[in-house]
């Protein structure tokens, strides 16, 4: 007898909600089986979804492969560093470095500006519970104005690195090089290609974004609350109407023919 002949639809998909995804191997069969196309449409469902979960799983892998070649190696202090915020009109420029534990491998970790708000925000939870250290580094607008952003991002790189109470045996950093006796590895597009580089991208867009809300109650006027200080058509009126704020990049505004 089918587990699922005396049940409606709405009671097989009430069922299906409590059951844990490594269940659905055994209920796809019975579901596929039932002759209402609603049930049947259930267990395709299902399938899809085990078949979406499976790719994740080798991204993830293929994420990790570069650390992993280094776990071989008996590396195993590896930091990821990665930044969020050079673009912005106003606020920080923010880094973060974090070493993960090898056995980490968070399903969905990839570059900050391609997870979704919410899903950040529960990847950030899960990748500071797998740290084995992390740290933040902040350069503020004043220092982004006469360093210029590309020094700033530098200097907030190396802030964090001091701030951590272990010290990595590598480095792995998007696309820069940064002034450290620490050996390092820069890999271009890694925070989408790299795990522990995307997992600092995560953790540092969280960081400046929770930062950004808060400077939004004091400024609401530039809409900071969802632009994150980004140059949009609005935050530019708001500059026009109001002038900048204590947090704006002054050679930013500047370059933008504003003042």
């Amino acid at each position: 007898m089918n587990l699922f002949d005396n049940m409606t639809v709405t009671q097989i998909k009430e069922y299906i909600v409590t059951r844990q995804m490594e269940e659905y191997p055994d209920l796809i069969p019975m579901l596929k089986e039932d002759h209402r196309v609603a049930v049947k449409k259930i267990g395709q469902n299902l399938e899809n979804k085990i078949a979406a979960r499976d790719l994740e799983v080798q991204r993830i892998k293929k994420m990790k492969s570069i650390e992993s070649g280094y776990y071989d190696q008996g590396i195993l202090n590896i930091g990821g560093i990665d930044e969020v915020g050079r673009g912005p009109l106003a606020g920080p420029v923010v880094t973060c470095v974090i070493i993960l534990k090898p056995d980490s491998s968070r399903l969905y970790v990839n570059d900050s500006k391609k997870v979704a708000k919410k899903s950040r925000e529960i990847l950030c939870e899960q990748l500071l519970e797998d740290a084995v250290d992390y740290a933040i580094g902040q350069v503020d607008c004043d220092v982004i104005d006469n360093l210029n952003i590309l020094n700033a991002t530098k200097k907030a790189m190396t802030d964090s690195l001091a701030k951590l109470s272990v010290k990595p045996d590598l480095l792995l950093i998007d696309a820069l090089h940064i002034d450290t006796d620490i050996p390092q590895k820069a890999i271009v597009h890694g925070d989408a290609t790299s795990y522990a580089i995307a997992a600092a991208s995560i953790v540092a867009k969280v960081y400046r974004d929770n930062l950004m809300q808060i400077y939004h109650e004091e400024y609401p006027e530039y809409g900071f609350d969802h632009n994150m200080g980004y140059g949009t058509a609005e935050h530019i009126l708001a500059l026009k109407k109001y002038g900048p704020t204590p947090i704006h990049r002054k050679s930013f505004i500047q370059n933008l023919g504003l003042k």
